[in-house]
């Protein structure tokens, strides 16, 4: 009989994996062939097909709402932090060569594959994304078993994972792609892989160790340590755990979230206080990030991609927009940028979360404190404006104003928009995952996701940070036509748009 059961655990730990392989990946390469020929970022087809496949699993009998029934999607969505990791890292390194003013281009160790295996998708690129999905699964697993507590049905075989994981993307290389030193491309790709994890058990230790004090997410400890390692290793050139993460992490992330958001669509709608949430969250879109391109166009007059890109996912930690930069959907200039402006709203995070934490212990928004950082960042707001129109097309004085911008514009909108909410009926412990959806925020949504704001939250916020996804086609429907005119958004439009997300939350703050 035991060996039967064990039989029939390694007979489902192969479907599982397969299964979750076959209904992530094509998701992301179909997303690719659906925007082929436009500027158009397939992040936005990513949550369509997720939202409706979570949805189906549910609907058909297949899945329970979660669906727990699929242990390793929700392995994937969980691995938010790991796509970070990489971002952070980037971001150290950028920023450490320009504060000090050596623009120095690191050796590229791969001329990828320009065939077309997939419409919209090269050879590279496809495996690329599979790797990913292999390192996902892989680092996820290790840190789970090296940390701890971990609940899942999978538990008893991290192990097994770990290893089909890293030894899968350690040995899938794109054998079309010229590499000019393949042992050690490999090497580095192994060190990359062992260094996250070790950030990860690094980070979780800290934020453990302090737990009793102050209880702030890994997220903050693990931005702090990727992104000092990237100032370090400044001169690191990247292997294929790091192209692959940086590239399509976030995109398969976003897929495994999406699903399990759409699976809980009909079950979130039954919860008193949900409409006011999704109102929100879906106005909250229009109004931060159309709202801080508004004041980019009228105050430092400049409309281009290369700054509103970058400078928005860097402002909202918008994930989204961090993916369809760093993917290169949105040009070379601001894929270059957005890691340096993700990076730097994250170290305004100690505030940030430290208020959080003390507000999720008090069961209310710390007021007095909030006010005081709200007043920072319009400062920083201001000062980023007048910089940047004083810019003159320069590279280096238009990221360094975008930066201030960044930190500015983000402590405004995500303490403006949690003020806001202390005024509403929403209780204080689902503001969190309204404001993480409202400005689409990586790293708060990372931290609801860990249990910063309750069990209800954590189980809920795939669903809630999902449905303001569906305001995307507006988003990248403007970027895509920005890039369409030469890098130019439409000025009126942008004004307009920011209008109804003002009126939009206004309401939504007043509907129970």
């Amino acid at each position: 009989m035991e060996l039967m059961l064990e039989q029939f655990m390694s007979l489902n730990l192969l479907n599982q994996f397969w299964i979750t392989l076959f209904l992530i990946i094509p998701m992301v390469l179909i997303a690719r062939t659906v925007v082929a020929g436009t500027r158009y970022s397939p992040i936005l087809i990513i949550v369509i097909f997720g939202l409706s496949m979570g949805y189906i699993l549910v609907e058909t009998g297949v899945a329970e709402p979660g669906i727990g029934a699929f242990p390793m999607v929700n392995m994937v969505a969980s691995a938010t932090i790991i796509a970070l990791v990489v971002s952070f890292f980037v971001g150290g390194q950028e920023l450490r060569k320009i504060f000090s003013d050596k623009p120095l281009k690191n050796e590229e160790m791969v001329i990828p594959s320009q065939e077309e295996a997939v419409l919209g998708t090269t050879r590279t690129q496809i495996v690329m994304i599979i790797r990913s999905f292999f390192l996902l699964i892989g680092i996820e697993s290790a840190s789970r078993m090296l940390i701890g507590g971990s609940t899942s049905a999978l538990n008893n075989v991290y192990p097994l994972i770990a290893y089909i994981g890293i030894v899968g993307a350690v040995i899938f290389i794109d054998n079309r792609a010229t590499i000019t030193n393949k042992s050690l491309y490999i090497r580095k790709g192994i060190i990359e892989i062992i260094a996250i994890i070790g950030i990860l058990y690094l980070s979780s230790l800290i934020a453990g160790g302090i737990e009793s004090i102050i209880a702030l997410p890994q997220i903050f400890f693990a931005m702090i340590i990727s992104a000092s390692l990237g100032a370090l290793l400044y001169r690191w050139s990247f292997g294929p755990t790091i192209k692959s993460l940086l590239f399509a992490g976030i995109p398969v992330v976003l897929a495994s979230n999406f699903m399990v958001g759409g699976s809980r669509i009909s079950e979130a709608f039954t919860i008193e206080g949900v409409n006011s949430l999704i109102l929100y969250g879906f106005f909250g879109q229009l109004f931060f990030m159309f709202g801080g391109i508004s004041l980019i166009m009228y105050f430092a007059k400049n409309n281009h991609v290369r700054n509103l890109a970058p400078g928005m996912a860097g402002a909202l930690s918008h994930s989204g927009l961090t993916g369809a930069c760093t993917a290169g959907d949105l040009g070379k200039e601001a894929a270059r940028r957005a890691p340096i402006m993700i990076n730097i709203p994250f170290f305004a995070h100690i505030f940030v979360f430290s208020v959080l934490a003390i507000s999720a212990e008090r069961g209310a928004l710390w007021i007095l404190p909030s006010i005081v950082i709200v007043a920072i960042g319009v400062l920083f707001t201001i000062i980023s404006l007048k910089q940047l129109k004083k810019a003159n097309d320069e590279s280096n004085k238009e990221v360094k104003a975008l930066m201030q911008f960044s930190f500015g514009w983000q402590l405004v909108a995500v303490f403006g928009g949690l003020l806001l909410l202390s005024f509403s009926q929403i209780p204080f412990l689902f503001t969190g995952m309204a404001q993480a959806s409202a400005i689409s925020h990586f790293g708060l949504f990372a931290a609801v996701q860990g249990g910063m704001f309750g069990a209800e939250s954590a189980s809920l916020i795939p669903f809630i940070f999902s449905m303001p996804f569906l305001v995307h086609p507006v988003v990248f429907f403007m970027f895509g036509k920005a890039m369409k005119d030469d890098g130019l958004m439409p000025i009126k439009t942008v004004h307009a748009i920011s209008f109804i997300g003002v009126i939009g939350v206004i309401i939504s703050l007043f509907i129970v």
